[in-house]
């Protein structure tokens, strides 16, 4: 089987539970490090998926990577290859297939429930759950659904929080891949951006930091269920 390849852009912002989950699946990856300078490539040379993590550029940014990225990420939808994003890379799937991205009404960072808006649309990658599910966030900007996506998870703060394409795609606000030495490293790394964001969505590193382990636990449930789902698209 060849390798799922996942983006990285920055070097805080890595793969985190996304690879354990693919490493106990036994499914090869190969990591793009975009922070170290590693060139996007032009073709997908088999890739059976790509992912895209997050980080702290906008993708309405003039950086030399996003164009050839974007590209990238059309090439592998019309070819059927499944396409994952997390929070800046479900941002790059949208304005990659025509979606626009820009300023969420508030801040949002921290723990917060997920709900399902759309049951038909969810119902394949998060079966008949009917409650919220706790995610995790830490975003300013958002996006607004590509054409022929569908919307399947929203939040308090933000309504745009998953959007689905073809039962193959998806791309995510929230940051399902969090693991706890993730959140206390964003936690320290972002203690000024919190201090400076004073809002309704916007947690203390104290509050985020309360019950990690078992706040990860949660979060890892529904990660289990969007990535079992998005596995099964793979080309193998």
């Amino acid at each position: 089987m060849n390798p799922v390849l996942i983006f990285r852009h920055s070097p805080t912002e890595g793969p985190g539970y996304f690879t354990t989950f693919l490493d106990r699946h036994g499914i090869p990856w190969q990591l793009v490090r975009i922070d170290a300078g590693d060139v996007v490539p032009d073709k997908l040379n088999g890739v059976s998926g790509v992912c895209l993590m997050g980080g702290p550029m906008s993708v309405n940014d003039d950086l030399p990577w996003i164009p050839p990225l974007l590209a990238l990420i059309r090439q592998a939808i019309a070819s059927d290859i499944p396409v994952i994003g997390h929070c800046l890379g479900g941002q790059l799937m949208a304005k990659a297939l025509g979606g626009m991205v820009g300023l969420n009404p508030v801040k949002e960072i921290g723990w917060g429930d997920v709900r399902i808006s759309d049951a038909d649309a969810a119902r394949p990658w998060l079966g008949d759950a009917t409650q919220p599910m706790l995610g995790f966030h830490w975003h300013g900007e958002t996006f607004s659904l590509p054409p022929g996506a569908s919307r399947i998870l929203e939040s308090a703060w933000c309504a745009n929080q998953a959007f689905v394409l073809n039962d193959r795609h998806i791309g995510m606000q929230c940051h399902v891949e969090m693991t706890p030495e993730l959140v206390a490293s964003w936690c320290d790394n972002g203690a000024e951006e919190i201090a400076a964001s004073p809002g309704p969505g916007v947690q203390s590193p104290n509050a985020i930091l309360t019950d990690l382990p078992a706040r990860t636990s949660q979060l890892h449930q529904l990660a289990d269920k969007i990535y079992s789902r998005w596995i099964q698209g793979l080309n193998r």
